[in-house]
């Protein structure tokens, strides 16, 4: 299957500033997914950017770099007080999913050990994280959010590999550091639904010194043609 597009208006593992005027530069695009994180905006702007983006007839989705019941679950509140479709990131709670659930979001939390010191690391090997992935479909999660290229101890590729082949390609999302239309090319050939592509699109990665939109038109073109 060919994956979808996650395309986050984050950088540094924070929503932008600007978000909301990016995402109208790039609205016409053939993109449907379109997310950001619960920090670097108020809450109030983050509704009107998720309303913005609902109202252009988009997906949403909201990842969280939190660990705690706490946050995790104030963060899902967050979520539904924006109308968030997926809600991504964070770590399993029974109820925290219990909620995601009673309010129809899908729920992808982060699967294996997951660090963020100060950017988010994952730790263990390939048959650790596959266990993890196999016991939180268990558990009732729609899916997983693996952060594949952050792995301390294992190949990314061959991890979601394995992954996809022990839960299914609909229910993986690769998020972090896909920064390369070679990376591109091997999201296309191992079939995860979605990935998440964000700070390659502000930093330039595809067209040195283009916009953001410059560089998403370039990933969607290449997308297009694998």
């Amino acid at each position: 299957m060919k994956p979808e597009i996650i395309v986050m208006l984050t950088h540094n593992d924070m929503t932008v500033k600007d978000a909301s005027t990016v995402f109208d530069s790039c609205i016409d695009l053939p993109v449907k997914y379109w997310g950001f994180k619960d920090v670097g905006l108020s809450h109030s702007e983050m509704a009107a950017l998720s309303k913005k983006m609902k109202d252009a007839g988009k997906t949403t989705f909201l990842e969280v770099v939190t660990f705690t019941e706490e946050s995790c679950m104030e963060a899902a509140r967050l979520a539904y007080d924006c109308g968030i479709d997926y809600f991504t990131g964070t770590v399993f709670y029974p109820a925290v999913m219990d909620f995601i659930k009673e309010k129809n979001m899908k729920f992808y939390p982060f699967c294996g050990n997951v660090k963020a010191n100060p950017i988010i690391t994952l730790e263990g090997d390939i048959g650790d994280v596959v266990a993890d992935c196999k016991n939180l479909k268990q558990l009732g999660v729609d899916g997983v959010d693996l952060v594949a290229y952050r792995s301390q101890n294992a190949d990314p590729i061959n991890l979601a590999k394995e992954v996809i082949q022990a839960v299914g390609n609909e229910n993986v999302i690769i998020a972090g550091s896909i920064n390369s239309l070679e990376r591109v090319q091997l999201m296309n050939e191992i079939g995860p639904f979605a990935y998440t592509m964000g700070g390659a699109l502000f930093e330039g990665k595809f067209v040195e010194g283009g916009s953001f939109r410059d560089n998403l038109e370039i990933v969607i073109q290449a997308q297009e043609k694998m």
